[in-house]
């Protein structure tokens, strides 16, 4: 990392830190900026804290700090790449220079909420992370992050890891803190009157994507994935749509995930705000639990009960007498076929879910059947066996009191009795 340049008292940015000029004698917005990108740390900090107090805007204090920290930080640089470093440095002395720039720039930065776009905050954020800046450092960039987290795009939010006690790629526990520093800042009725649901909504998009990605990693355990979803507000969702595909990849991801963990992140999804899309792959997934299928279905057969009660009661409201109806544009003759061509559709969409219906009644009372069956046999071949038991057993008695010549001749007597009994002799 080359280090920002230190400059004599001769020099224009040195002339400006110390003789500033009046508000009206400012140089142009772009001037500053380039200037400002050669002065050092220490400097820029005292040029920033003069020009602020002569009512510099606190946008063009936010460009002025994200060009610098992109011109001297590498990992900040996005469309344009970082000075070059003329001579290497030791790995621990650029560690040090990196981890003093970023405290510096946390510090200068104008405490305005949209002075520095939240991409900028995110970014520094991670360097922070990386250099182990002081930890009340990281916690400003956390809560100035967080409170514009509505801003944020998916591919800075996604900062990983950097802890060596963390089983994750991703850092699961920032994204946690985040989400939860804008929902207690947009919690206040003046953060709602201001942004309304919308912000809400686009945080709780992002989310539900960066659950998407994270529910790849191996190590994401089930408690992490349902306190971070959990951490967005219910009716911050219009839909689950993003919520279901965080979960269906999960599972997914983790085929030995046990049935009780695939019944608590099913839960998470409401079956009544999923798309018919959605609702249809869900309907098929063969991973979910039979119990969270059969809700989507549910769900969907009251939608479409629903849509017949309403289209019955808009029926309904015609009188019967044609005669005293009031005179109405008279629908064409494509508005009446696409009406019928949605009836149509319904009606097969409603035939299609009695089927899949039927279709799991069938497989689960053919389960319940074959158990039953296996639990009869069972029984049936334990009695069986016993008689067999009891028949050998009989013949076992029988045969041991019954005396044959070979017995007497080997000298086999019976139990209890002392002598063996006399044989008659032959006539013959």
């Amino acid at each position: 990392m080359r280090s920002p340049p230190s400059h004599s008292p001769n020099s224009s940015s040195y002339r400006k830190d110390k003789l500033p000029l009046p508000a009206s004698d400012l140089l142009p917005a772009e001037l500053w900026i380039d200037d400002a990108g050669a002065l050092d740390a220490d400097r820029l900090a005292r040029t920033l804290a003069g020009i602020k107090a002569k009512g510099l805007r606190p946008d063009l204090l936010g460009s002025i700090v994200s060009h610098y920290a992109s011109r001297w930080l590498p990992e900040m640089a996005t469309g344009r790449a970082a000075e070059p470093s003329p001579a290497p440095e030791s790995p621990t002395a650029a560690w040090l220079k990196k981890r003093f720039l970023v405290e510096t720039l946390v510090g200068v930065l104008p405490p305005e909420k949209d002075a520095v776009p939240c991409d900028f905050l995110l970014r520094l954020l991670r360097t922070a992370s990386m250099v182990g800046a002081a930890a009340g450092c990281i916690g400003e960039l956390e809560a100035r992050a967080g409170r514009q987290l509505d801003q944020a795009s998916l591919r800075e939010v996604m900062i990983p890891a950097f802890s060596h006690t963390c089983r994750t790629l991703l850092d699961v526990g920032l994204m946690l803190r985040l989400v939860r520093q804008f929902v207690g800042a947009e919690e206040c009725p003046a953060a709602v009157a201001r942004s309304g649901a919308a912000a809400m909504a686009k945080v709780a998009k992002l989310a539900d994507a960066y659950l998407a990605e994270a529910a790849l990693d191996a190590g994401l355990a089930v408690a992490e994935f349902e306190e971070l979803a959990r951490a967005v507000p219910a009716h911050a969702r219009a839909t689950d749509d993003g919520l279901y595909r965080a979960v269906d990849t999960y599972i997914k991801a983790h085929p030995n995930t046990i049935k009780q963990e695939r019944k608590a992140l099913c839960r998470l999804i409401d079956a009544r705000k999923l798309s018919s899309e959605a609702s249809l792959h869900a309907a098929q997934n063969e991973r979910l639990p039979v119990r969270s299928v059969i809700q989507v279905l549910f769900s969907e057969h009251c939608k479409l009960n629903g849509l017949a009660e309403w289209s019955a009661s808009f029926a309904g409201l015609r009188s019967p007498n044609p005669a005293l109806e009031l005179p109405g544009r008279v629908p064409s003759r494509r508005e009446v076929l696409a009406q019928q061509h949605e009836m149509r559709k319904l009606r097969e969409d409603v035939a299609r879910l009695q089927v899949q219906c039927h279709a799991l009644q069938a497989q689960v009372d053919r389960l319940f059947l074959e158990k039953r069956k296996k639990g009869f046999f069972r029984w049936g071949s334990f009695l069986f066996r016993s008689a067999d038991v009891v028949d050998k057993a009989e013949d076992h008695d029988v045969g041991a009191g019954r005396r044959t010549p070979m017995d007497a001749k080997k000298g086999r007597l019976p139990q209890g009795k002392g002598t063996p009994p006399k044989w008659r002799n032959s006539m013959s």
